[in-house]
């Protein structure tokens, strides 16, 4: 038989108060401030990266749009060099390329020139590759599907860093804000409770 009364949990028990997140000390700008840091944290998680790659995608299809208008509007024809490069023919340094004249004669028997740039090496006479247009005129070589795909990863990269730049921005903003909020309110309360706490207002 218990003659100590009824038994009793014994243990470290938080208020009811602080279990539920009552806690009277914790005041409206820290419970702001709480909000902001998860709202925050959901941005840097889950916005920017949908945002990074939404901003990736249209990217690379704007881009990868330009590659096959260029690749329908222009197309390679066989020309002839019409002078040496410049440096010479058949230099040591081959691989590099030069600006030369060339000349070429298109699908209507028209004669066609130009300056286009060919591989070093070569001289008056070779036969070269060069990308001309409708009209005949001569252009670069169309961008390729990898251009995309860097247009696309570049700017979705810039549209990363931009919005974590811009939320990191945000939250020190949000922050400062309650900051000088905490501060005014300590600051007048501070004006209430120091005369009595100094006891200046008992002389």
């Amino acid at each position: 038989m218990n003659t100590h009364g009824p038994r009793r949990d014994v243990g470290t028990h938080r208020p009811r108060a602080v279990a539920r997140g009552r806690n009277p000390l914790r005041r409206r700008s820290d419970r702001i401030q709480s909000w902001c840091t998860v709202l925050f944290l959901l941005t840097l998680v889950c916005g920017v990266p949908f945002a990074a790659l939404s901003v990736a995608g249209a990217a690379y299809d704007s881009q990868l749009r330009v590659v096959h208008a260029e690749e329908a509007a222009r197309h390679r024809v066989t020309a002839r060099l019409a002078e040496d490069p410049p440096d010479g023919p058949r230099g040591a340094d081959g691989p590099s390329t030069r600006q030369a004249r060339v000349r070429w004669t298109g699908p209507d028997g028209a004669r066609h020139s130009g300056v286009a740039t060919v591989t070093g090496g070569t001289r008056a006479g070779d036969a070269v590759l060069v990308w001309v247009d409708r009209a005949g005129a001569l252009v670069r070589a169309p961008a390729s599907a990898s251009t995309a795909r860097t247009v696309g990863w570049f700017t979705g990269a810039l549209s990363a860093a931009a919005g974590l730049a811009l939320t990191c921005a945000a939250q020190s903003r949000v922050r400062r804000a309650l900051d000088r909020g905490r501060y005014a309110r300590w600051e007048a309360e501070w004006k209430e409770v120091e005369p009595a706490w100094s006891g200046r207002n008992r002389r």
